[in-house]
């Protein structure tokens, strides 16, 4: 039976990859993801296809034709599907197809895990394809960590923190390529993280 499976692949190291997730790619005849995605797997070269980051409209398009065609498709997901990933815009498409969603381990969870922060105490935002919305600056002062996925830049988000009035002393944390062999986890403050030059891959926590 035609499937489509949504997998959500963890932070980017094998280590952190289920057993639901092999398996899921195993049982499937076509499996879409970036490159560092498909890298984390054994797949025939006829049976993957490489994501477009710049197409990925088309490309979840693909996965969705190929169910129809009676097919089983794996589409990769880092992190978890659910949470900034790709479970959203797949049930904004309203295909009538069988879908499985496969839960991985996000790199939000494994900040919190990295900084012993228990994260049902933490707020989680996301600003990936987003920008920055003035409504942080009323999450950021409830009390709580606020746990936040920047869009790109952290020092951007941190900059505009302190324009509008945030402590530039308060504590943050920039945890970047978690799971991977150079990752690097800083805690400072606002005004360091405003100075500082990170990549794309990051989580960012303000205390």
């Amino acid at each position: 039976m035609s499937k489509l499976y949504i997998v959500g692949i963890g932070p980017g190291s094998k280590d952190y990859l289920t057993l639901a997730s092999k398996k899921a790619v195993e049982s499937s005849d076509v499996v879409i993801g970036s490159r560092r995605a498909l890298d984390l797997f054994k797949i025939p070269d006829h049976g993957k296809i490489e994501l477009n980051a710049q197409n990925m409209k088309e490309d979840m398009k693909l996965a969705v034709s190929e169910v129809k065609n009676g097919k089983i498709v794996a589409l990769l997901s880092t992190g978890d599907p659910g949470f900034s990933g790709i479970l959203k815009p797949i049930l904004k498409m309203k295909e009538d197809i069988n879908i499985e969603v496969i839960p991985g381990v996000s790199s939000v969870q494994l900040c919190a895990a990295k900084l012993k922060i228990p994260w049902d105490e933490a707020d989680l935002v996301t600003m990936h394809g987003k920008g920055i919305s003035e409504d942080i600056l009323d999450i950021i002062n409830n009390g709580k960590p606020t746990i936040m996925l920047p869009n790109f830049k952290p020092a951007e988000l941190a900059a505009y923190l302190i324009e509008n009035d945030i402590d530039q002393d308060r504590k943050a944390a920039i945890c970047e390529k978690l799971s991977y062999k150079d990752e690097k986890i800083i805690e400072t403050s606002l005004k360091d993280i405003s100075e500082m030059e990170f990549g794309y891959m990051c989580v960012m926590v303000v205390y």
